[in-house]
């Protein structure tokens, strides 16, 4: 996905302040958990253990490269042993 680069950047702020942040997913990073974008702000969320969003802090940001990696490898294996 392109990299954001915030508009009229309080402007956005606002308005996501009162009607909500319009996410699009800009990462899947496993079939159940994705990391999503505003299009307007550009702030950065993700799915947590209880199935919310939180905003996508470096803590989360290494947990899912982390599940992405574990994901990877038991598809890979998945589809290996189904061949």
């Amino acid at each position: 996905m392109k990299k954001f680069t915030p508009k009229k950047f309080p402007f956005a702020k606002a308005y996501c302040n009162f009607f909500g942040h319009k996410l699009k997913v800009s990462k899947n990073v496993t079939n159940h958990i994705h990391e999503y974008q505003c299009a307007n702000c550009g702030v950065e969320m993700t799915d947590t253990a209880n199935g919310f969003l939180a905003r996508l802090t470096p803590r989360f940001k290494e947990t899912n490269d982390y599940l992405a990696k574990i994901h990877q490898r038991r598809k890979e294996r998945f589809y290996a042993s189904a061949s």
